[in-house]
């Protein structure tokens, strides 16, 4: 079964999502594992391309958007509107549950302080809780 996990963050800058999106995105790469992230919009999907390549010095995570990808399987995928093959990991920076989660190992949502943000977040895990599916909450410090 799918285990899920809220990462909490302190602020409400949208950036610190994605910022903490790629460093969890580095950390599961360099552990081996594929992952995929679920944007919101093809605009965020284009903002956080740009940002996997700058947002640590000294760090590389190999990636690819599903227009960029073609017939390649990169360590990790970007998309807002495409069902992934399954992989181990995915994050979630979209509103809603997508329909095709149960085909990973591990979903991480991430939570900040914007007062939207925290309210779909909660409908989220009330969603993945009625389900019965394992959840667990990290609060993250700046």
């Amino acid at each position: 079964m799918t285990q899920v996990d809220f990462y909490v963050l302190g602020d409400s800058a949208a950036r610190s999502r994605l910022q903490f999106a790629c460093r969890l995105a580095d950390k599961a790469y360099r552990l081996g594992h594929r992952v995929y992230i679920h944007t919101e919009s093809p605009e965020q999907t284009q903002e956080l391309d740009t940002l996997l390549w700058t947002f640590q010095q000294n760090s590389f995570v190999p990636h690819s958007t599903t227009q960029d990808a073609g017939d390649t399987k990169p360590s990790v995928l970007l998309s807002h509107d495409t069902e992934p093959e399954a992989s181990q990991v995915m994050i979630n920076l979209a509103a809603d549950v997508p329909l095709f989660f149960s085909r990973f190992e591990r979903v991480a949502e991430l939570i900040n302080a914007d007062n939207t943000v925290r309210q779909q977040g909660r409908s989220r895990y009330s969603f993945y809780k009625a389900r019965g599916y394992p959840l667990r909450t990290h609060e993250i410090k700046s």
